[in-house]
């Protein structure tokens, strides 16, 4: 059993945290806790994972999440070994609701910043000139000391309050509803399928791994991750086939069959089906000068 993964982010003498992180891969695991995270991630590739949004992350990615709602960017399965001489970097800010004080979200000069936080709880990501001006004031605030910290981040707040740039990730009627318990189990879960996505995954491989029968499986995870089991298998290889359509010169067959695809008609259905789009016109599209 792993480590539970409830994670409390800020010693008991501080009001926040920041902290620029450079390692060889980013946390792997699942997890939630109580505090608003802001990351940015300036170095590294791999899977966002988000409530119930999945996404390939890479340099520039910035995301507000609220409390308890679950997370992990989790790197590509390149940034494990060691050989590969990989490594990531990022800036993240966990702070509390109450780091301004008891009811100070309350009052009239923080109306917006209430407004922006209450959002968070279905994470916003963050684009454009927004994500440009704030990416700049988190690399500012990592030297920043004191009172003038503070201040900083909530130059950062003030900026992200006023901002139309900011897009919810999770659905609507998303529910975080986990006990640490089942964070861990679904952890692993995760873990699982994104290092074997591009080999064969039976539902009965993921039911054994979670101790279930497969029917009580499926009921599980439908009700804790808000879809099913294959159609988050199909998010991950989808999620895997955008970023090698972007990055890499693959055609679309070996991009299909390097995604885990059984077949060529398989990837194009999903693909389109997700994306709106074949694999073909959103490579296009992409590698389209501006």
């Amino acid at each position: 059993m792993k480590k539970p993964l409830q994670k409390s982010k800020i010693p008991s003498n501080k009001v926040f945290v920041i902290k620029e992180l450079r390692e060889s891969y980013l946390d792997k695991y699942w997890h939630s806790h109580e505090e608003y995270q802001l990351n940015v991630i300036l170095k590294g590739r791999g899977t966002r994972y988000i409530g119930d949004h999945m996404k390939p992350f890479k340099e520039g990615d910035l995301v507000l999440t609220g409390p308890n709602l679950p997370h992990v960017w989790r790197s590509d399965n390149a940034y494990f070994v060691p050989e590969n001489g990989l490594d990531t970097h990022d800036i993240v800010i966990y702070f509390p609701e109450s780091f301004l004080g008891k009811d100070a979200l309350e009052k009239e000069e923080f109306e917006e910043i209430g407004k922006l936080l209450a959002k968070a709880d279905r994470g916003l990501e963050i684009t454009g000139h927004t994500n440009r001006t704030v990416t700049k004031m988190m690399k500012e605030l990592v030297h920043r000391k004191g009172g003038a910290s503070i201040i900083g981040l909530l130059e950062i707040l003030e900026v992200l309050a006023h901002s139309t740039e900011l897009a919810p990730i999770t659905h609507i009627d998303y529910k975080s509803n986990y006990t640490a318990h089942e964070k861990d189990k679904i952890s692993e879960i995760l873990e699982y399928v994104l290092k074997n996505f591009k080999e064969k995954i039976t539902l009965k491989d993921v039911a054994s791994l979670a101790n279930m029968s497969e029917s009580a499986f499926s009921r599980y995870f439908k009700t804790r991750v808000n879809k099913s089991f294959s159609d988050f298998l199909g998010d991950v290889r989808i999620s895997n086939a955008r970023k090698l359509l972007h990055d890499e010169d693959l055609n679309i067959s070996q991009v299909c069959y390097e995604s885990g695809f059984p077949t060529l008609s398989n990837f194009n259905k999903q693909f389109k089906d997700r994306i709106g789009k074949t694999p073909l016109n959103y490579k296009k599209e992409y590698m389209e000068p501006f």
